[in-house]
């Protein structure tokens, strides 16, 4: 290994939306007896998931894995409105670990849908947020996630297309895909609801690999954000990989490499990233370097029934 120089991208790491849902799941399991159910994972990351699952949280994909009248906690990722019926109808004690930034994505869906637009849900379809968000009207939303998705949309009335975001997407194949609705629907009524911490770690990802041969984003596989941050800093030059913790570092990638780049997706705790650099310190690093893009200050408070008592 020759590398000498680590090259740490800020922001990096969990985000205000994860601070929050993190932290309403440890209070619960703090003040009431285990299990305490999840619905979907709290936030995607393996080594966060199975912390709380050492405590007593039980995560499920499912309303019906859940005991009537159990408790549970709704995902940073947002749910459904019949998933919140579900839970309604078992007189499960709900408390929402949605984040707000998907929330207003939720509302500006439902909004548009009540008056009459096609909703053109720019995202993954598989992914839990997306899942959430279409159900707020799914017999009026299309989720395309490319330009050629685009081209094969037809809304009932062209002249009212109202298009939202997944809030962890590309930046850049996010615009792609505004610019392609643009192109076919000059008048839709588009909102960008790409998240502040998202847009934030990818700037930064790219300014670390445009100094960097190699850059390693921390982040589990089933994490949007994660994948995209590897896939920008692929982008601008550098090689780049995503592991889930210092154990998938590769001796490989590190041959003929003088400059490290690292950073980590929004769901991803300090210790990870933490042990990622005494990896490197410990095999002869000796520049650690922060490389600052934005300076983060959003906070959101916790659920009322949660507040200190």
């Amino acid at each position: 290994m020759t590398a000498r120089r680590l090259l740490l991208a800020s922001p990096r790491g969990f985000c205000a939306g994860v601070v929050r849902a993190y932290d309403i799941l440890d209070e619960v399991l703090r003040r009431e007896e285990p299990p305490v159910y999840a619905f979907h994972e709290i936030v995607h990351n393996r080594y966060v998931v199975r912390e709380f699952e050492k405590r007593g949280a039980v995560f499920v994909d499912s309303i019906a894995e859940v005991p009537e009248g159990a408790r549970l906690v709704f995902s940073a990722h947002g749910v459904s409105p019949q998933v919140r019926a579900e839970a309604e109808a078992k007189r499960l004690r709900v408390i929402d670990a949605t984040c707000p930034l998907v929330t207003k994505v939720h509302l500006e869906a439902k909004k548009a849908a009540r008056e009459g637009f096609d909703v053109v849900l720019i995202g993954h379809e598989d992914h839990e947020e997306v899942e959430g968000t279409r159900g707020e009207a799914p017999e009026r939303t299309t989720v395309v996630d490319s330009p050629a998705g685009v081209a094969t949309f037809a809304p009932a009335d062209p002249g009212r297309v109202f298009v939202v975001t997944q809030t962890t997407l590309s930046v850049d194949d996010t615009r792609d895909v505004i610019d392609a609705i643009r192109a076919r629907w000059p008048g839709a009524q588009i909102r960008n609801d790409i998240c502040y911490a998202t847009e934030n770690r990818q700037e930064a990802v790219r300014a670390i690999a445009r100094r960097a041969e190699l850059v390693l984003v921390v982040g589990s596989e089933n994490s949007s954000n994660s994948n995209r941050l590897r896939e920008v800093a692929a982008a601008a030059g550098a090689r780049a990989y995503r592991i889930d913790s210092v154990e998938d570092i590769q001796d490989e990638w590190l041959a003929g490499v003088s400059t490290v780049g690292l950073t980590a997706g929004a769901s991803v705790p300090d210790v990870l990233l933490d042990r990622v650099v005494a990896f490197f310190r410990a095999r002869g690093v000796v520049e650690v370097e922060e490389v600052p893009v934005a300076e983060e200050t959003q906070v959101f408070a916790l659920p009322e029934e949660l507040s200190p008592r």
